[in-house]
């Protein structure tokens, strides 16, 4: 896993821009949840995708039913993302 460094300005709403770079490396498009964990005085951003529930596949032992409601979840919230 490669290290890069980059900043971001927070908006008065508290938003932040993520770099282009990052976006597409890590396939964030419009929409797109991130997981996000405080760690002591530091965020660890984590973009929700199909690509994060398939890692997640065969953590708990529910045979695949988890990551199939949850990959059914996200695909409602796009559809719904897609209507706005």
């Amino acid at each position: 896993m490669s290290s890069t460094r980059h900043t971001a300005i927070v908006t008065t709403k508290g938003q932040i821009v993520i770099p282009s770079k990052i976006r597409r490396r890590l396939n964030i498009k419009k929409g797109t949840k991130l997981y996000i964990e405080e760690k002591g005085d530091e965020l660890c951003l984590k973009p929700i995708t199909p690509e994060y529930y398939k890692k997640l596949a065969g953590v708990l032992a529910t045979k695949g039913k988890l990551t199939k409601a949850l990959l059914e979840e996200r695909a409602k919230d796009q559809e719904r993302e897609n209507k706005k």
